[in-house]
């Protein structure tokens, strides 16, 4: 037979050739462990035709008889092995198809490709097997089944905290409007009654900012004193009590009480 140069990697576990129960067959002059056999044949260093496949079997079936603390994983690996080497006998076997006429090398290769994806499917296990595995390595959370759990939940308060609670509950139930805080303003109310008092005591001009009130010093309310004395002064001018003047624009407001000439 025809050598081949391809080289694979050993697709077999390494446990395989190590372990005390390693399959060592004894078939057509070959004598050693079954992995070391299929690689030999996928090399073609050994002559398939003179192996007996049913010798094989036999020694496969004496095997599994006989070691009964085998794992189940590495029993299957050796009958993978003995499966692939019953195949690759049979493809030497069997009769040639004349339209095809299919060369040794072309059968090669087709047999290396299917060795190589079983090695891929085999490492693909592995990998899978190497896995943390539920009860073993991991494991479910969540209650015992079977297990009523009861909870009895014991109160210790007072009275006063009780009541204190449930008028906490009661207030935090209750609708909330909101009222924002009132501004304290110097109204136009206050602007009259300010200016009439001092209606009198006005015989010169006097400017509008020297009648605020001396204690309003800036804010909403000193802007709300002006506005109003402003206004209170234009009302008490209509009801003929005091006078307004302004020499140009931006220029300050003057007041004073109204001559007797003037009312006339």
């Amino acid at each position: 037979m025809q050598g081949s140069t391809d080289t694979f990697e050993d697709p077999w576990p390494g446990d395989a050739k190590a372990t005390k129960s390693a399959f060592i067959v004894d078939v057509s002059g070959f004598e050693g462990p079954l992995d070391i056999l299929l690689t030999l044949a996928r090399q073609q260093k050994v002559d398939l035709t003179r192996l007996s496949i049913l010798e094989l079997a036999d020694q496969y079936l004496t095997f599994v008889a006989e070691a009964k603390d085998i794992r189940l994983d590495l029993a299957a690996d050796y009958l993978v092995m003995a499966a692939w080497l019953a195949y690759l006998k049979s493809r030497l076997l069997l009769p040639v198809d004349e339209d095809e006429d299919p060369s040794s090398e072309s059968m090669a290769e087709a047999l290396q490709f299917h060795l190589r994806r079983l090695e891929g499917i085999r490492e693909g296990a592995r990998q899978l097997m190497q896995r943390p595995q539920l009860g073993s390595d991991l494991f479910r959370c969540g209650n015992a089944e079977g297990l009523p759990v009861e909870v009895e939940v014991t109160w210790d308060a007072s009275l006063y905290e009780l009541i204190n609670a449930y008028a906490d509950h009661t207030r935090r139930s209750e609708g909330r409007n909101w009222r924002p805080r009132p501004v304290e303003v110097f109204t136009m109310e206050d602007a009259m009654q300010r200016l009439g008092a001092l209606v009198g005591e006005l015989p010169d001009w006097k400017d509008m900012f020297a009648l605020l009130p001396d204690e309003i010093k800036g804010g909403i309310i000193y802007r709300s004193a002006v506005s109003s004395t402003l206004a209170a002064s234009l009302e008490l001018t209509r009801q003929g009590r005091i006078e307004l003047r302004q020499s140009g624009a931006f220029t300050p407001i003057e007041m004073r009480t109204r001559q007797q000439d003037d009312k006339s």
